[in-house]
């Protein structure tokens, strides 16, 4: 990327956080960036839950010794 186009996009991002240009903002953008973080987590949070869950509903169902 070259110094001007660099600076255009930097001058869009500008007039965009100021209302002047539509899309999405500087803010709006490390909000969505930080909820998708958190869906990682929490996808992955829930994955582990499961095979636990399976691990011990197995665990459960096998005989005494």
């Amino acid at each position: 990327m070259s110094i001007g186009e660099a600076l255009r996009t930097w001058v869009k991002q500008a007039e965009t956080d100021e209302g002047l240009r539509p899309g999405r903002t500087t803010e709006e953008s490390a909000r969505i960036a930080e909820l998708e973080r958190e869906v990682r987590e929490l996808r992955r949070a829930n994955t582990i839950l499961k095979q636990a869950s399976a691990f011990f509903a197995a665990e459960l169902d096998r005989p005494s010794r």
